[in-house]
């Protein structure tokens, strides 16, 4: 599996700086309909599907995780890959890798009780445990560093993006 995953990344990157006008594009849509409660499917392009729920204290009905835990799930899922990635790169043998990630959050901010309180996290943690057979010293930290600066999920929690809101009524 790591000669097939250093292949198509090596592929992949070859092909990008051939045609490096082909490397910038649009993600794909998640549409997300609120269904019952504060019960919402979450739908993508290519039959992607989730579904989340809001706990009972803030009158959901717990029946799924909230959107704030994908988030932290994607931030570790992501992280976790670019890791593998990167491991299969640098031919390391029987890499592991387990990523943590949680947050701290007020939840002030999203019920709108102080102004002066965010909606979201206030912090989020990214604990990451790698090992591999033949790891030089230093290079399970280099990597972990390259996997948490190349990866697009914690980029957007560390830098600040511009949003566009395009809201309709009807």
């Amino acid at each position: 599996m790591t000669d097939a995953i250093r292949a198509a990344v090596e592929a992949a990157g070859a092909y990008l700086t051939d045609h490096p006008d082909e490397a910038r594009y649009t993600d794909s849509v998640a549409t997300a309909r609120l269904e019952a409660g504060l019960h919402v499917r979450v739908d993508g392009g290519a039959g992607e599907a989730m579904e989340t729920d809001m706990p009972s204290a803030v009158g959901g009905s717990g029946t799924a995780p909230g959107p704030g835990w994908y988030l932290r799930a994607a931030t570790a899922a992501c992280v976790a890959s670019l890791a593998g990635m990167r491991a299969a790169q640098l031919g390391l043998v029987g890499f592991s890798c387990t990523v943590e990630v949680d947050s701290e959050s007020d939840d002030r901010g999203i019920l709108g009780l102080d102004g002066t309180v965010p909606a979201g996290p206030l912090s989020v943690r990214i604990g990451i445990q790698l090992a591999a057979e033949n790891a030089a010293a230093g290079v399970l930290d280099e990597l972990a560093g390259w996997a948490l600066d190349h990866c697009p999920v914690s980029d957007a929690l560390r830098r600040a993006l511009p949003v566009r809101v395009e809201t309709t009524a009807g």
